[in-house]
């Protein structure tokens, strides 16, 4: 059954976010030692829970939604840490399945505040937003006495500030492409290597692996750091597969654990090999998490949802949303509407940010012979501006005259009047802001 969860809005948290912008020092930072001397003032909070540890580039937060919720339908109490958020900063952190009021949040953050500012090198070298929030999410989670949190990565792996975890029971590799090079690297092997970079010696470390060419330098970043390697691919299969637009059903096949009929709510072929990596860490976990059983393992995969991917919101017309933003969640986009949605007329209302490879993903969008609406996300200065996105979208052949849009409603009742499916892509910060405005049932 689908449960509506309230998720307190943005504007309950403005004053956690004035307390984080006074704060927090600007921009991406990677590194470790502001963030781990600011745990360690709080009193390491990242070692009270056991926890898994999911990075990659895409599918990740999907990967997350399913350990969560098996573990939760098998009585656990769960910490889910995720981000960005889409409509509000209470996202990150859910507690059993529901997050937490924007009171509780300002309380850690004070707290987390407070040891900054009561500490010279920190004072004088302040945490970043990021590595705040996942302080004061860490604290949370301990104070909510957590059975096991499931920790999505933010950037990278190797110098992300939740590699502090303490207790990692299983490091999780999801797909791996190209973002965020100017941080992690220029090159496929290096943006792996920082997210590879996170295994533990004992630990169990589970990789999709759906790139081959990867899979040696996985194994040997495992064999350097002794932590035990696994392979999706080449461990286990997800065969018998059947994809429609309400969802996915397949048989999982591993070397201890096998399951046939396995039912996901989310959409679209893609989800099914995050659906496996999620089965392929709870069978090599099973011994930490004795209370799983097949029937709760089922009913947490079918109750599993993450917002904003392949998300229908609308039936007539068909409005589908879809947080894709670089070039192999755009593929796997396209992929995944030519064969939900054949021979439909699409319309593409497409945003996107100004430091991503949007002209990359404009020329894959192409290919579905779509109508163009572009737009910008109101009051995002990182947003691209339409005029922008029209230049950058002229090599290309569409099937209408491209049309600049400054509100991204008018973009989509625009495209909805000229096609049968509107798909709302490019950025997570578009389906953000859209999400809440579009009329429709509460999937969360």
């Amino acid at each position: 059954m689908i449960r509506e969860v309230h998720v307190p809005g943005a504007e309950d948290f403005g004053d956690v976010e004035s307390l984080l912008a006074l704060a927090a020092s600007p921009g991406i930072r990677p590194g470790l030692e502001r963030v781990r001397r600011l745990l360690e003032l709080l009193g390491n909070p990242q070692d009270d829970y056991p926890a898994l540890h999911v990075v990659g580039t895409n599918g990740k937060g999907s990967t997350c939604a399913f350990l969560e919720s098996v573990l939760r339908a098998a009585g656990y109490r769960t910490a889910f840490y995720s981000s960005p958020h889409l409509e509000s900063p209470g996202e990150r952190l859910l507690i059993a399945g529901r997050p937490l009021a924007a009171d509780r949040w300002m309380a850690a953050v004070q707290k987390t505040v407070d040891a900054v500012r009561g500490d010279s090198s920190l004072e004088a070298d302040p945490p970043s937003y990021f590595e705040m929030v996942t302080a004061a999410a860490f604290c949370l989670a301990s104070e909510e006495r957590a059975d096991v949190a499931v920790v999505e990565a933010g950037l990278g792996g190797r110098l992300d500030a939740t590699n502090l975890l303490g207790d990692v029971v299983c490091s999780v590799v999801a797909s791996i492409s190209r973002d965020h090079s100017e941080y992690l690297g220029d090159t496929l092997e290096r943006i792996a290597g920082e997210k590879f970079a996170v295994v533990r010696p004992g630990v169990p470390a589970c990789c999709l692996g759906d790139n081959a060419g990867l899979i040696p330098l996985f194994k040997s970043f495992c064999a350097r750091a002794g932590a035990l390697p696994y392979v999706v691919s080449e461990d286990s299969e997800a065969i018998n597969v059947r994809v429609t637009d309400c969802g996915c059903s397949f048989d999982f096949i591993g070397k201890s654990l096998s399951l046939r009929d396995i039912r996901i709510r989310m959409v679209g072929r893609y989800q099914v090999s995050n659906a496996a990596l999620a089965l392929s860490v709870l069978e090599r976990t099973w011994d930490r998490f004795p209370r799983l059983t097949p029937e709760s393992v089922r009913e947490g995969m079918e109750a599993a949802f993450w917002p904003g991917r392949l998300e229908v919101v609308r039936k007539a017309p068909l409005v589908v949303l879809d947080g894709g933003h670089n070039e192999d969640g755009v593929r796997k986009l396209v992929e995944s509407v030519r064969e939900l949605w054949p021979g439909r007329r699409v319309g593409i209302v497409y945003a996107a940010m100004r430091d991503k490879e949007y002209g990359a993903c404009l020329s894959l969008l192409q290919g579905l012979s779509p109508a163009l609406y572009v737009t910008a996300v109101p009051g995002l200065s990182r947003s691209l501006e339409p005029a922008g996105l029209l230049k950058a979208a002229e090599g290309f052949s569409w099937r209408n005259a491209p049309c600049p849009f400054d509100s991204p409603l008018d973009a989509v009742e625009a495209a909805a009047a000229e096609n049968e499916v509107v798909l709302v892509c490019g950025s997570l910060y578009l389906i953000g802001w859209i999400r809440p405005r579009l009329q429709g049932p509460k999937n969360e």
